[in-house]
């Protein structure tokens, strides 16, 4: 395409800065999200909101799973609506808040990090593209003041040090790196509850992968806009694993298997498996348990 091409500004077929939220504020800045206008008060109910995703680390990784409701005050808004994403290949976001913003500020973060590849022909380090992130959250924060909030939750893989990590934000672009595991959403606090009693640090990926689904079941057992595993429709999490070789996403069958597992046992023990207690000679020594 020449550059007198009429159908396209000159500046898109320029080099120009390293960040694609920047240049689109520039050139287009009314396809910002947070650019729009949208009229006084509270809108926070005229729109479906996302609810529950965690996220757990395991040596060589990290895994993150979202279940699958979105509602509207009351309302089921949708049953299989998908909230974690890949944010590259060695990254993923997982978005709880306004659905229809959330979605769209995943897909800004995917072009950004994109973008910010072929300008400048390397990629982000994990903590860069945190902070990515968090800036467009921040960006925002205009929308979040009347009920549009997007809180996503951010993990992946950082190739420098060799593990798996985990950032949470709060509405006004505030990046906290968690430990070992995290929950956002309405049905977080029952996620962190089970995560707490079940996540052990030397977790393989399949049992961190239990871990998740189970505090997602927690999750969904005490909070009502949080969905559980939908047996009748066979709708299960969104699982992704982060690791050295990249990202995927479980098949839907691996995750219906875990799930059926996880139901299964809960018929006999609803409340689910009792974390390990530790033993006195275990406190008395300090060793590994019994």
């Amino acid at each position: 395409m020449s550059t007198t091409d009429p159908r396209l500004p000159a500046a898109y077929l320029q080099p120009g800065v390293s960040s694609f939220a920047d240049f689109l504020a520039d050139q287009a800045p009314d396809l910002l999200p947070a650019r729009r206008a949208v009229p006084q008060g509270n809108a926070g109910d005229l729109a479906p909101h996302g609810t529950t995703i965690v996220a757990a680390t395991f040596p060589g990784g990290v895994v993150m799973a979202g279940d699958r409701r979105a509602t509207m005050g009351n309302v089921i808004a949708q049953r299989d609506i998908e909230k974690v994403f890949p944010a590259d290949e060695f990254s993923a976001v997982g978005i709880a808040g306004t659905a229809g913003i959330a979605v769209e500020m995943v897909r800004l973060f995917q072009v950004e990090l994109e973008h910010y590849e072929k300008i400048e022909g390397t990629t982000l380090s994990l903590d860069g593209k945190a902070n990515r992130l968090s800036a467009l959250i921040r960006g925002n924060l205009g929308m979040a003041m009347q009920g549009l909030a997007v809180v996503p939750l951010f993990a992946g893989f950082d190739l420098d040090t060799g593990q798996g990590r985990i950032f949470s934000y709060d509405v006004t672009g505030g990046r906290y790196e968690e430990t070992a595991f995290h929950s956002v959403g309405s049905g977080s606090m029952f996620a962190r509850g089970a995560l707490k009693k079940l996540y052990r640090g030397d977790l393989e990926v399949t049992g961190a992968v239990e871990v998740v689904v189970q505090a997602l079941y927690d999750a969904a057992d005490d909070d009502s806009a949080t969905g559980g595993p939908d047996l009748t429709r066979r709708i299960f999490p969104v699982v992704q694993i982060i690791t050295v070789e990249g990202g995927r996403r479980l098949a839907d069958d691996e995750v219906a298997e875990v799930a059926d597992r996880v139901i299964a046992a809960r018929m006999t023990r609803p409340d689910g498996p009792a974390a390990p207690l530790t033993t006195s000679s275990t406190a008395t020594t300090g060793g590994a348990s019994a």
